[in-house]
């Protein structure tokens, strides 16, 4: 969906009181909100990359991980590693969707020695 910008049945993927929660902090409750945010996303940027690395699945708990790489409309990039926690409900819906990210510029903050040196920049949470 994210790829082709086109909605292939959310309604059919989420349960209709389902929670989405993104690595930085946003969340959508219900499927309403869930189809709103997509298709909103869509005008401002392109997702170029959503690469499946493995996945493990349990019961009702699915994990991914991921890599992700999108082209906002203002001419950013966007792109991270990352991990979701999906929970499924009995008619095989997501009931709740929580993403975790993590920066892929990554360094050794021990590359110099003991002392630890870390970069002098806002960090990125999410």
């Amino acid at each position: 969906m994210w790829l082709k910008k086109t909605d292939t049945e959310i309604s059919a993927l989420f349960a209709p009181k389902a929670v989405y929660t993104e690595s930085w902090g946003p969340e959508y409750r219900g499927v309403v909100e869930i189809q709103h945010w997509f298709d909103e996303w869509n005008t401002r940027g392109s997702v170029r990359r959503w690469e499946i690395r493995q996945f493990f699945h349990k019961e009702d708990q699915t994990i991914v991980e991921w890599f992700f790489e999108a082209q906002m409309a203002d001419g950013r990039t966007e792109a991270f590693d990352g991990m979701t926690l999906i929970e499924w409900t009995a008619e095989n819906q997501i009931r709740r969707l929580k993403e975790f990210g993590c920066n892929i510029d990554r360094y050794d903050p021990y590359a110099a020695g003991g002392t630890p040196v870390f970069r002098d920049e806002k960090a990125l949470w999410f």
